[in-house]
Parts: structure tokens; sequence; C-alpha cells
């Protein structure tokens, strides 16, 4: 198969991915409010057939790429100097419908949902998992897993504001999040040099704070952002940092601390907010 061929069917591919996704999902352009919860209606064989072929979930492609030997199943900030810290985790159509009540049993706070990837795949669970999390009394938020070699930063940054990604500074709403992560189809900085990849992210950050009055979150691990970008983003974004380890370790170019650490994907993704429960209802709340 040619590379030609290949590309044309990959398009082909996306443009049936993005009918099949709005036949089976509503998606929203701005946050959920209580009542927006819902199961995808549809072939439920055919739907989580999508996901299994078309959805990455966070940090998918940096445990395929790196160390996770020393994955802890629960970890203590207060061994790495945080001094007061808030559990929570991050979903997507993998996890199909979330029992929110047990995760919130189980002492989470927080949630992130996977909204969209690239500029065709709209998680088919979005709405019972935005929906139910803050029914249950979550600050959540949504995450788009980003393929910079796809189309522009503003492109997607647009696509994943009008499909799940808004924000509202309501105390109740985390920044979107963008995933920056290791290349699922190819080459692990998507072919973009540095420089480019820096444009690429600049260009989704600006979009979408033009929008919402709120610059995303960036989602990452230290050896991909150093390797495929270098460059820094610590005075206006803040960092979601992957590190699946008892420590959090050197954190990536351009920030002197996390705002939120993944630290486990066991059993399901776990995350830790550097700060206290007041903080996080203020980082779901101030404009930047």
């Amino acid at each position: 198969m040619n590379r030609i061929f290949r590309d044309r069917r990959r398009g082909l591919l996306g443009a049936a991915i993005a009918v099949t996704v709005a036949t089976v999902t509503t998606v929203l352009a701005s946050p959920a409010t209580a009542s927006q919860e819902a199961t995808p209606a549809g072939d439920q064989a055919s739907i989580d057939a999508m996901v299994r072929q078309y959805d990455h979930p966070m940090g998918s492609q940096i445990r395929k790429h790196e160390d996770t030997s020393l994955m802890p199943r629960t970890v203590d900030p207060r061994d790495v100097g945080v001094l007061a810290s808030v559990p929570g985790i991050d979903v997507s159509g993998w996890q199909g419908n979330v029992d929110w009540a047990a995760q919130w049993n189980a002492g989470k706070r927080f949630a992130w949902v996977k909204a969209t990837e690239g500029t065709t795949y709209r998680n088919p669970y979005f709405n019972q998992q935005y929906g139910g999390s803050y029914n249950q009394g979550f600050i959540r938020g949504s995450y788009h897993f980003a393929l910079p070699d796809r189309s522009s930063g503003a492109t997607q940054a647009n696509f994943f504001s009008s499909n799940g990604g808004g924000w509202s500074g309501d105390g109740k709403t985390l920044p979107g999040a963008l995933d920056m992560e290791y290349n699922p189809y190819g080459a692990t900085c998507y072919g973009l040099s540095k420089a480019a990849m820096t444009n690429w992210i600049r260009d989704f950050s600006d979009t979408y704070k033009a929008r919402w009055n709120k610059y995303p979150a960036i989602y990452t691990s230290t050896s991909w952002w150093n390797q495929c970008v270098g460059a820094s983003f610590g005075s206006t974004n803040p960092l979601w940092v992957a590190r699946y380890a008892s420590t959090v370790g050197t954190l990536p170019i351009g920030w002197s601390f996390y705002t939120v650490w993944q630290y486990s994907s066991t059993p399901i993704d776990q995350n830790t907010f550097n700060g206290s429960y007041d903080r996080l209802v203020v980082f779901a709340t101030n404009h930047d």
C-alpha cells in the first residue's frame, strides 16, 4: 500500500469516524449541566469497537515507551514535599459508563474526561462521564488528545472547544487539558521539529485562551516533552505531568512545579492535585 493511498484511506476513515460518532452521542460545546447525562445510543458492539480502534487514552502512549516497572497504586505527595493534595482520576471511552458514586466513595474529588482526538474522534461516553461526575459532586474538566500532524493547533482547539472542551469559571469546571504524548501512528514527534511543535502547541493554547479566557493545562511526560518540544510554557499553562513512580522526578523543561501529577494507571488513571481542595476550587474558578 503506497503512501498516497494510505493517506487517502486515512482521510476517508476519519470522515467515517466523525459521522459514526455523531450518530451515537450528543457532544456539548460548553460544560454539561446536571441534566446532560446519557448513555450512547446505537449498536453497543460497534461503539466499543470504534473506541478500541480510535480512542487513545491519556498516557497510553507514554506507558508504551517509558518505564512503568515502578508504577505504584498509591502515592503520598508529602514524600515529595507537597503539604496538601487532592486525589482524582481521568477517563476516556475505554471506561464506558463510569460508576461515579464508587469513585467518590474511594475519595476521588476531581476528574478529567476525554472529549476529542484530532478532528474526527469524539468520546461516545462523554455525556455520561462528564455529566455523571458533575452530578456526583466532582470538579471535572475535559481533555483533547493531540494529533499535531493532522491539522493546525487552532483547528484542533476549535474542534475540542465545540465538542465538550468548553470552560466556565464556576468552581466546578477544570480548564481544558491538551494531551501531548508519543504519536500512536508513527514517528515519536509526529514528524515535526521542536520549533514546529512549539508553534503548534502555542497555536492550540492561544486559540483556546481566546475562546474561553483560560489557558489549557498541558499534559505530557518529561521525556517526550524534552525530546519533541523543549520550550517553556510554564508562565501560561499549568503542568499535568505523567510519571509512573513513587516520586514525580524531574519536570519537563519550562516548569518549576506541577499542578497535577498522573502517577499510575492502576486500576484506573490516578492523579493528585498539588494543593488543598480550596486551591482546586480556585483553579476551576479564576481567569488567567
